[in-house]
């Protein structure tokens, strides 16, 4: 039972939004690694008490509470519009929903809230985006990570940095050849490069033809050292089409946080420093001036 206890822990910590857990006195009794980083309150000072009232609103949502409407602004996507404060006094806008634990009899045991930033993949910048669900879903997934990771940044100084990479020929090969040789060849890229990356690391589609890399590098020229790295390994990339091999180039922009900027203000200066890769002739990476 313990073990099981403990899987279940585990998998909440490690869940990719935040959660709070209350038992039957309205006592936070689990809060993960995501709800600390998202409102700056730590597990010690939260789990065991009522939660903070500033933290509130991020529990009276009732989206999925029986019988119950959302009570906290428009419904969005499983989740109520709803506004907290952080630890520092700044607003956080979140999506939040909210679910009563029930035991196998049926009664009540507790409660649960999960929520996430409010922001949206369609507010950050990213490549164009026509090639259906994976794609999008692929975007969703990184805007996630990347907003939890940037708030370590901010709030913890831990290093952040993004890599926006591009393959060179991915708009000829889906010209000449269709977009089901295109998505063949940036599979295999993308593997490629998955393979070459570090543990704490994460890459995903960011566009039809466009991948972002999710790094903590401690500064820029070690980022961008990287992506030369990334962008030798992209070379290797072994694809044959019709028999044909073809050779592959990427064109990598590199940008490393600062503090004082926005999400979406790292993410112009990493696509302006690809874009720069690209107009140098590509098989290029570009380290993005500081914010």
């Amino acid at each position: 039972m313990s073990d099981r206890t403990e899987l279940v822990e585990a998998a909440l910590e490690s869940y990719p939004e935040g959660i709070a857990v209350f038992d039957l006195q309205d006592h936070v009794a689990l809060w993960n690694r995501v709800a600390e980083l998202l409102t700056g309150y730590s597990a010690a000072e939260i789990v065991g008490r009522p939660i903070p009232a500033a933290l509130e609103p991020l529990t009276v949502c009732r989206d999925y509470e029986m019988d119950a409407t959302p009570a906290n602004g428009p419904r969005l996507g499983g989740g109520s519009l709803v506004h907290a404060q952080h630890k520092m006094g700044h607003d956080i806008p979140a999506i939040a929903r909210k679910v009563v634990l029930r035991g196998g009899l049926g009664g009540r045991i507790g409660a649960a809230s999960v929520f996430h930033p409010a922001d949206h993949s369609a507010a950050l910048p990213h490549g164009e985006t026509s090639q259906g669900a994976e794609v999008q879903q692929s975007q969703t997934e990184l805007r996630d990570r990347m907003e939890i990771e940037f708030e370590a940044f901010i709030h913890e100084a831990l290093p952040f940095g993004l890599l926006w990479i591009t393959v060179d020929q991915a708009q000829q090969m889906r010209k000449t050849h269709g977009a089901r040789a295109c998505e063949a060849m940036l599979e295999v890229v993308e593997r490629t490069l998955a393979n070459a990356l570090r543990p704490s690391e994460e890459i995903g589609r960011w566009g039809d033809d466009e991948f972002l890399v999710i790094s903590h590098e401690p500064t820029g020229e070690v980022l961008a050292n990287h992506g030369q790295v990334l962008a030798g390994v992209a070379r290797t990339s072994d694809f044959h089409w019709w028999g044909d091999r073809v050779s592959l180039t990427a064109s990598i922009g590199a940008a490393e946080a600062t503090q004082g900027e926005a999400l979406p203000q790292l993410l112009e200066r990493a696509q302006s420093a690809m874009s720069a890769s690209i107009h140098a002739g590509g098989n290029h990476v570009t380290l993005a001036p500081r914010g």
